[in-house]
């Protein structure tokens, strides 16, 4: 399903996270199982917080509660992100294909990783800079961490080991924040691992929902 605003989902204004999930939760069908990969992880986390007894899993993949880098909290810096929505303004398609760059960036087949990642996203309608703008803004502010320790249902979080815009020290720390929420490292993978290693991917998934439901 792709977010409002984004691919073959168009028509929409800019929405706020909250915004963004009653839209996608309406579309869907109840007691499912929430996966959601970077910014969708943010919009399955609001989701399945604002609609405990709806939902039957929660599966984040390379996504954090919060992006947004702070003083004993890894992540992108803000300046980073603020760049991204400057840049978006002065050269859109340049600064749409170095973010996808960024999401392969230290694999081993970062090129191809690139090429299809690139070839999927590019063969859907772009979203306008003020929804990508909007994405950003997101990412940028939003902080669910304290909110998710009250997930009740089974929670896993996929991460790539190489990942530049969710680093690894994430895992290790929400480990510690919700113990009873497992995650999964992929070594030799970055941002986009259901790209770069898809048969590792869909076995570790289907491993950790199997019992679900």
């Amino acid at each position: 399903m792709d977010l409002p605003g984004y691919g073959r989902s168009q028509g929409f204004p800019v929405l706020t996270l909250q915004e963004m999930a009653d839209v996608v939760f309406a579309q869907a069908p109840k007691n499912a199982i929430w996966l959601g990969w970077s910014l969708g992880g943010l919009v399955a986390s609001r989701i399945v917080l604002d609609n405990p007894h709806q939902v039957a899993a929660l599966v984040t993949v390379a996504s954090s509660p919060c992006f947004s880098a702070h003083q004993d909290w890894p992540g992108i810096k803000p300046e980073v992100l603020k760049g991204f929505e400057q840049q978006l303004s002065e050269n859109f398609h340049r600064t749409v294909e170095r973010f996808l760059a960024l999401q392969t960036l230290g694999t081993q087949s970062a090129r191809e990783d690139m090429k299809a990642l690139k070839s999927v996203v590019l063969e859907q309608p772009l979203p306008s800079v003020e929804i990508l703008n909007g994405g950003l803004e997101i990412l940028r502010t939003e902080d669910l961490r304290e909110e998710l320790k009250t997930v009740s249902c089974p929670f896993i979080r996929f991460y790539g080991y190489l990942d530049g815009l969710v680093p690894r020290k994430v895992a290790n720390l929400l480990d510690e924040i919700y113990p009873d929420s497992p995650s999964v490292i992929f070594r030799n993978a970055a941002h986009a691992p259901f790209i770069s290693h898809p048969d590792e991917f869909s076995q570790a998934l289907v491993n950790a929902v199997k019992d679900i439901h």
